[in-house]
């Protein structure tokens, strides 16, 4: 393993992610985990020794090439490195960093800036999912700061627009992998309906209901449910095929929260939000924690899920969020998270197909940097 490598450090939407690009890492996925453990010191949950962030959403990576597939501009392999453990998880996908590696290919020099907003073409290698980005490059120019903010942060970036296309059944095959809308698992003797889907990414959804809950509770109120979470995590996985009996499953996929219809909140910023301001309500796992917002590839899989006749999350949401008129229509799924409310779009085709999925983001570039790895006995 090479002493050290070079990679650039970026912010997208609620996540930071490091960037290399794929002739700065090993050929093959056992060594690129090798080196980026290496590089942000997950073996400790502090990631003292490393560049890594110590929360799930700053122990990411992606690695970037150029795309040799027609109409596809560039490719990459998104890592969600370990936390008190080594391992690297190649499993899923991020909405979040999909917004910094689209960014990225511009400001360097994959991509080039065309017209005031610039399409990035991009294919995920985790899932083979299609997303597409349009960075903001006003004057057809490579950005480098933004003003514009998301919910979960007031610090600026540059807009971002995250579309996903072809989500259904990306990792498993199908839409709903386990045949049904909605489904009961065993969880330490108990039966407990969620609904599985794979749409962008596998997730998994239960009712805060069943679990005796509002689903808007305080964070720290609904951490002590984490275990239960888990636990359904593990469930679902396999039952969607994603782990077999007896194997562990991965901690990243399925994603898995909570769901519940609109009612009046507070977020984590102290801001009041009311029961109309939103569509339905989602409290996301992220590993092993709460995830602070929610995942953009949860979104993604919660906005498709709503359009399942029979799934809980058609069930809780707002009917109105999913009226729509005409051809390729567009619908706004509003959800209802910690830090406020995030809007997915949904495009549709006239018969009311779902078309594709996104979420307005902001990227910024924090960084270059030349990590020095330890050196490993």
């Amino acid at each position: 393993m090479e002493s050290q490598l070079h990679g650039q450090w970026y912010r997208g939407g609620t996540s930071k992610c490091w960037l290399f690009a794929n002739d700065e890492m090993p050929a093959d996925r056992a060594g690129i985990a090798q080196a980026l453990s290496a590089a942000f010191g997950s073996g400790d949950d502090r990631q003292l020794n490393g560049v890594g962030g110590a929360s799930s959403t700053t122990s990411k990576a992606a690695v970037i090439s150029p795309s040799a597939i027609p109409g596809i501009d560039i490719s990459y392999l998104f890592a969600q490195v370990g936390i008190g453990q080594s391992a690297v998880e190649f499993t899923s996908n991020c909405g979040n960093c999909a917004s910094a590696v689209a960014l990225y290919a511009i400001q360097n020099g994959l991509v080039r800036p065309d017209g005031e907003v610039t399409p990035v073409r991009m294919v995920n290698e985790n899932t083979r999912s299609v997303v597409v980005a349009h960075v903001a490059t006003p004057g057809k120019k490579i950005p480098s700061n933004g003003s514009e903010t998301i919910p979960g942060s007031s610090m600026p970036g540059i807009p971002v627009n995250v579309f996903f296309e072809n989500v259904d059944g990306a990792s498993t095959g199908e839409l709903l992998p386990t045949g049904e809308a909605a489904t009961e698992v065993s969880c330490d003797g108990a039966s407990i309906t969620v609904s599985c889907i794979d749409a962008g990414a596998p997730a998994c959804f239960v009712s805060a209901a069943e679990l005796g809950l509002s689903g808007t509770e305080p964070t720290a109120e609904i951490r002590l449910r984490l275990k239960e979470l888990i636990e359904i995590r593990s469930a679902a996985s396999r039952s969607m095929g994603l782990s077999g009996e007896g194997e562990e499953p991965s901690p990243a996929v399925p994603k898995v929260g909570l769901i519940a219809p609109p009612s009046d909140y507070t977020s984590i910023s102290g801001e009041r939000i009311s029961a109309g301001d939103y569509d339905i309500s989602a409290r996301m796992v992220s590993m092993f924690d709460l995830h602070p917002a929610i995942g953009i590839t949860s979104a993604i899989a919660l906005a498709r899920a709503s359009f399942v006749e029979g799934s809980l999350v058609n069930d809780a949401i707002d009917k109105r969020a999913l009226q729509h008129t005409g051809a390729d229509d567009e619908v706004a799924i509003r959800i209802g998270t910690p830090v406020g409310v995030i809007v997915c779009r949904v495009q549709l085709t006239e018969s009311g197909q779902v078309a594709r999925l996104g979420v307005r983001r902001v990227a910024r570039r924090i960084a270059h940097a030349d990590i020095d790895l330890p050196l490993v006995s």
